[in-house]
């Protein structure tokens, strides 16, 4: 008998959870996703993470498709955002009953893909639904191979932005004469425009969220520590080779708007930032591009660009991607797949209502369409999606992932000044090298 895996243990164990959740949720469509009492030829099982202003705009484009295809039942199923969600995909998966079609952000299909639990997509069969390369955001494309092979189909690129007060900047003298936001890239663009904003507002010349929060420090320091050509993971994982004078440069800077310099607060929340942002107390504000909405209702007067190059390298923004992907099944036929792509399509087809929640269309066909154009200020950071720098792959990678949550502790440390950036460079490499150690689980 040969000794038991990881993988073993991870399937038996799923099984076992599995089996406890049908106990209780047996004719759920979760349920029927995962045990194979359905769905049917004409039945989709649809799994997603999406909540907030994204769960209400896929609901009403899922209720769309159910209403175009009265002969296929839509069993969509809403679950936890981050690891929970990923575990359950891929315990489905090992157990054999996972749901038709899945979304999953392009950093995490990577790693699902890696560890065989994703089909691979055949070029041939998805042209005849239009999607070909030519018809997505070339990054995002790019993204969604592993090992050289398709396995995702893209929504979108989510990239991290900057959200700018137009009546506080228009007092600043920040505008162009088109009312667009003047470009701030260099190392004193960014600093000048806040204290120039910071006289306007007699508060803070913006705002980013650093305490109980841990993935937009790391965004807003991976955007800067890659416009220096920096890395931190190499060999899918396995070394860690952050450059120390590099993260230091960026934590210092970072450091230089919070802590010291009090141009940002050095001690706020997700949600106040967003508070004091939408209140017009800070001129800027810097989050991904998913806070639209949030302005929108508040009716702050506000527009969004691109973060600025800093540095004067090579220009990139941290961003992820949602994707579709469909979870390895031996009983899936072309039949099911042609229902699967279908759906994709029309998802695809309705970009219009997934971008007015601030995310960029990949599918081209839109994203170039005089419809997109006219959604500002969606449309105006657009560009933004071919600069897309995606997480490093590793198997403890990714949004929502264990690396996001070790790095963006010692950022956030720093820019609320309990850290030195000298300090938690070292941390940072320290807890993340037992991970490079530790052999991945799938």
């Amino acid at each position: 008998m040969r000794p038991m895996s990881r993988r073993d243990l991870l399937r038996t164990a799923g099984l076992l959870g599995v089996s406890g959740m049908a106990l209780s949720a047996c004719d759920s469509p979760l349920a029927t996703g995962i045990f194979g009492v359905g769905p049917g030829a004409h039945e989709l099982a649809y799994w997603n993470l999406l909540g907030g202003g994204d769960g209400d705009r896929m609901v009403s484009m899922e209720k769309a498709y159910a209403k175009a295809h009265p002969d296929i039942s839509l069993k969509s199923v809403t679950l936890s955002w981050g690891n929970p969600y990923y575990t359950k995909v891929s315990l489905a998966t090992l157990g054999n009953q996972p749901p038709d079609v899945a979304i999953a952000h392009l950093t995490r299909a990577t790693i699902l893909a890696e560890a065989g639990l994703l089909e691979p997509l055949d070029k041939t069969e998805l042209a005849r639904f239009g999607f070909t390369e030519e018809n997505f955001t070339k990054t995002a494309w790019q993204k969604a191979h592993t090992n050289g092979k398709l396995y995702a189909i893209p929504l979108d690129t989510h990239p991290f932005v900057m959200y700018y007060n137009t009546d506080i900047c228009k007092k600043a003298g920040l505008l162009d004469s088109s009312g667009k936001l003047r470009n701030l890239d260099g190392p004193t663009g960014l600093v000048d425009a806040m204290k120039a904003v910071q006289r306007v507002t007699g508060g803070y010349g913006g705002v980013v969220a650093m305490t109980a929060e841990t993935a937009t420090p790391w965004r807003i320091f991976s955007s800067l520590y890659w416009q220096l050509g920096g890395t931190v993971l190499a060999d899918q994982g396995r070394k860690i080779v952050l450059d120390e004078a590099k993260a230091e440069r960026v934590l210092g800077y970072l450091a230089s708007l919070t802590s010291k310099g009090k141009l940002m607060p050095n001690n706020i929340d997700y949600g106040a930032a967003t508070t004091l942002f939408a209140s017009g107390k800070a001129g800027f504000y810097f989050q991904g591009d998913w806070e639209i909405s949030t302005f929108l209702t508040a009716k702050t007067p506000f527009s969004m660009t691109r973060l600025p190059n800093v540095f004067g390298g090579a220009y990139a923004c941290q961003a992820d991607s949602h994707s579709f992907v469909l979870p390895r099944s031996a009983s899936r036929d072309a039949e099911k797949r042609a229902v699967i792509f279908g759906f994709v399509r029309s998802m695809l087809d309705q970009s219009a209502t997934w971008a007015g929640g601030g995310h960029i269309p990949a599918w081209v066909p839109f994203q170039k369409s005089e419809a997109y154009a006219k959604m500002s200020p969606q449309s105006d950071y657009a560009q933004v999606a071919n600069s897309a720098h995606y997480d490093d792959d590793a198997w403890y990678s990714g949004s929502g992932s264990d690396f996001e949550y070790i790095a963006g502790s010692a950022i956030g440390a720093v820019l609320s000044g309990q850290l030195t950036p000298a300090a938690a460079v070292p941390q940072i490499v320290a807890k993340l090298t037992k991970y490079a150690n530790t052999p991945s689980p799938l």
